[in-house]
């Protein structure tokens, strides 16, 4: 297999009209190369500079989980902090989590982050949702967003061999005039469910107004921890 290394965002565009298969860690990969076979030619973006930013409203899609620190929002720090062993983390890159991965742990938190994606295509760079980044899966560049009042995120202890434990990330938005708006996204088995509120003087009636959306049908327990760390942000 070649591996090729682009330094610059036209060299990496020729090398996907090559065919070169886009890869990051490989920790998601290498199992299943070794069993179907290796590709002729793989592209690595560790050493392009648009997918290794790391800001406080940024983070490029080579970012490997270890280097998620205090530059980036807690939703982020902590999600990436709890993917995975530490040899995973120090492999495995936010494009592989979010694009390549089922389980997507970080997905959560990019959601309540309210993130756009910058990804890469044989023929531009172009800007889109998290929606059609998981749908279509293109090369991510970077994660951008608009930095939250606060955020926060939580797993679940799971079982060995069982179903992906419950995941809550939460946000709280402020807008130009002051307004604050409050994010949570839940991943329940392997669907992510999202929804948000306007943030009422009295932190019931936001969580109750968020009770009212997308998660209604989250179950009981659930719903205890969403309303847990929805309360803690809230105040």
């Amino acid at each position: 297999m070649l591996l090729r290394l682009p330094t610059s965002v036209s060299d990496a565009q020729e090398c996907l009209a090559e065919g070169a298969v886009p890869i990051g860690g490989a920790t998601l990969l290498w199992a299943t190369w070794q069993r179907d076979g290796f590709p002729k030619v793989a592209m690595s973006l560790r050493e392009l500079p648009e997918a290794n930013v790391l800001e406080r409203d940024a983070v490029g899609g080579a970012v490997v989980l270890h280097r998620m620190d205090d530059r980036v929002p807690d939703a982020l720090r902590l999600a990436a902090a709890q993917v995975g062993t530490g040899a995973v983390r120090r492999s495995a890159t936010v494009g592989g989590n979010i694009v390549g991965s089922t389980l997507r742990c970080l997905l959560p938190a990019a959601i309540v982050l309210d993130a756009r994606a910058r990804v890469l295509e044989p023929d531009g760079v172009r800007e889109t949702d998290l929606g059609e980044l998981t749908a279509k899966r293109p090369v991510l560049l970077s994660l951008r967003w608009r930095e939250p009042v606060a955020s926060s995120f939580s797993k679940l202890d799971g079982e060995a061999g069982g179903p992906p434990p419950l995941v809550v990330a939460a946000a709280v938005h402020a807008d130009d005039a002051g307004h604050r708006r409050l994010r949570v996204a839940v991943r329940d088995g392997y669907d992510v469910l999202s929804a948000s509120a306007t943030c009422a003087a009295d932190a019931e009636q936001t969580l109750h107004a968020l009770r009212g959306t997308e998660l209604i049908d989250l179950s009981s327990a659930a719903w205890d921890v969403v309303r847990s760390k929805a309360a803690a942000l809230l105040g």
